[in-house]
């Protein structure tokens, strides 16, 4: 069965940083595409990114491009979320998800095969 843990979360302040990480167990990462996606109060998941297996292409929000970067280490297992110049409309439970299908990586669908449970984002002054 496939694990995904979150953690990283956090309250930080508006223009503040912070690091997700996304560590799996019971099989390897990199045999799967990675997605982050987050949740809002009141809202639907929005994707915010994802990295592709092997060649490891990125793919970006609009909301977050130029401001988050996501990144693998294949050897600790992981797939990070460096968050940087944090906006209040970031603020939601941040998930990671595993899949095998390309496609909903590129289009950022939260219909990914396997999720982790979320860690809390709020970025408040």
């Amino acid at each position: 069965q496939l694990q995904l843990v979150e953690s990283g979360g956090g309250l930080v302040q508006p223009g503040g940083s912070l690091r997700l990480s996304c560590t799996a167990s019971g099989f390897s990462l990199d045999d799967y595409h990675i997605g982050w996606f987050r949740q809002a109060p009141g809202k639907e998941r929005e994707g915010v990114s994802c990295i592709g297996t092997s060649l490891g292409s990125t793919n970006y929000a609009d909301s977050v491009k130029g401001r988050f970067t996501i990144s693998r280490d294949n050897p600790r297992n992981t797939v990070y979320l460096q968050m940087n110049s944090l906006k209040p409309e970031d603020t939601g439970i941040y998930y990671c998800a595993a899949d095998r299908v390309f496609r909903r990586c590129v289009l950022l669908t939260p219909d990914f095969g396997s999720w982790g449970q979320g860690t809390q984002v709020t970025v408040s002054s």
